[in-house]
């Protein structure tokens, strides 16, 4: 009996410490919103997965629906979209001194940095570029 009343006393102290802060979202938000301060709360729990910085996560734009109460993960969030399907964007190449640029037309969303589909409206070839943080498209090897 001794153990029993021992571990009750013990135990509440160790399940409070195994706790750790998660965000969770107050209301629903959709698909390509940009997440805001005011969109969020924080929770003590233990959920693997879960961001537990607000300044990671607001400004983000949610890639997919997340429901009231649920925690927010890093793979359902990303940089803000700068470049929108169908969208008409500059295609650039270049290496070097050598500079190319034409018109493409972008076949997915994406945000700066994200590596998206762009059809080349020349040549009608598909080509893998980075969006640029002035919404054009970069192909071609890295920078740097």
């Amino acid at each position: 009996m001794r153990w029993v009343l021992i571990g009750l006393l013990i135990l509440p102290a160790f399940a409070n410490a195994a706790l750790a802060d998660a965000l969770v979202t107050t209301r629903v938000i959709k698909a390509g919103t940009i997440i805001q301060p005011d969109d969020l709360t924080v929770v003590k729990a233990d959920i693997p997965g879960a961001i537990s910085d607000l300044l990671t996560v607001a400004g983000q734009e949610a890639r997919v629906a997340i429901y009231p109460g649920r925690p927010i993960r890093s793979d359902q969030l990303g940089p803000p979209a700068v470049v929108d399907r169908n969208q008409v964007v500059s295609l650039g190449y270049i290496v070097g001194g050598l500079s190319i640029t034409t018109e493409g037309r972008a076949l997915v969303r994406g945000g700066v940095g994200d590596v998206i589909r762009v059809l080349n409206l020349s040549s009608r070839n598909t080509v893998l570029g980075q969006v640029m943080p002035d919404g054009s498209v970069r192909v071609g090897p890295p920078q740097g």
